[in-house]
């Protein structure tokens, strides 16, 4: 039997799951490969139901806890809500469900801690779904750390399924993107929160937009250290000295999902297709 120093070195094998409702969460799933590149990762796509931005509150729960189940039928050992929408409208449940046995990790907590940490003067923007700005979430979670910061939400519903039907670096994105940020709320701002996972695979447009003038904030790297540190703590990282297994599913197979899976993780990836919803 092995000794409790013995358990403490084993290397933990079991994958980590990471849920979006499209390609959004791969900006993140991409940025924990990164920090953790010997981890296995488990990644489901609701690509049948998305964008979750014009759900109601309870069908984003209803699929983050189904999406929770089947990941943790696969023994994961930690759970990334890699989507602003499932963050804030059904975050909650997913912690109240699984959060006593393995830490949940939500993209908007640790986003807030870093602009709370590095924030110093002006206008704090955001930019994300209607379901996530009438949350409120951002705004609320800001001030219980800075009640002197001010914040404004826009809601730009058009940007997640354009991201998800390819429609990205060309004349299209350009007007609607120039068109959002162009919002009186947003001016001036000294710093830009991505409040969807979809939105930094435009991080250049909007960058072209501002010119250097305003930081743009991506929550996949802040959520990766996150989950790095809640892994570190428990002893949970797999030290095997390997490259980490990914295995990719989605709710409904679409080509713009595996195209652009394939930008972040290689050729070789295959999407598997499973009904989740159908017993539910």
């Amino acid at each position: 039997m092995p000794t409790s120093t013995d358990l403490h070195i084993m290397a933990d094998t079991r994958p980590i799951g990471v849920f979006d409702s499209g390609i959004g969460g791969l900006t993140v799933a991409s940025a924990i490969m990164k920090r953790l590149p010997g981890e296995h990762l488990l990644y489901f796509g609701d690509t049948a139901h998305l964008p979750y931005g014009d759900k109601s509150p309870e069908l984003i729960t209803r699929y983050s806890l189904g999406i929770t189940r089947f990941l943790m039928s696969h023994h994961v050992k930690a759970i990334v809500i890699a989507c602003n929408t499932a963050s804030s409208l059904g975050g909650k449940a997913v912690e109240a469900f699984v959060g006593n046995e393995i830490p949940v990790i939500n993209v908007i907590d640790p986003t807030v801690r870093y602009v709370n940490k590095h924030y110093t003067v002006g206008k704090v923007g955001l930019i994300a779904t209607k379901a996530t700005v009438k949350s409120g979430i951002y705004s609320r979670k800001l001030h219980e750390l800075n009640p002197a910061m001010p914040v404004e939400e826009v809601a730009t519903p058009l940007l997640a399924p354009m991201i998800e039907e390819g429609f990205f670096d060309n004349n299209i994105s350009k007007t609607i993107i120039n068109s959002y940020l162009s919002n009186r709320r947003l001016k001036p701002v000294k710093k830009l929160i991505l409040g969807c996972t979809h939105y930094p695979l435009i991080l250049p447009e909007i960058e072209r937009f501002y010119q250097g003038k305003v930081e743009i904030v991506d929550s996949a790297f802040q959520v990766a250290e996150a989950l790095a540190a809640a892994l570190e703590e428990r002893n949970w990282l797999n030290t095997e000295q390997t490259k980490g297994r990914r295995t990719f599913y989605v709710s409904d197979f679409t080509e713009s999902f595996q195209k652009s899976a394939r930008l972040f993780f290689g050729n070789k990836l295959q999407l598997q297709q499973i009904d989740l919803w159908k017993d539910l």
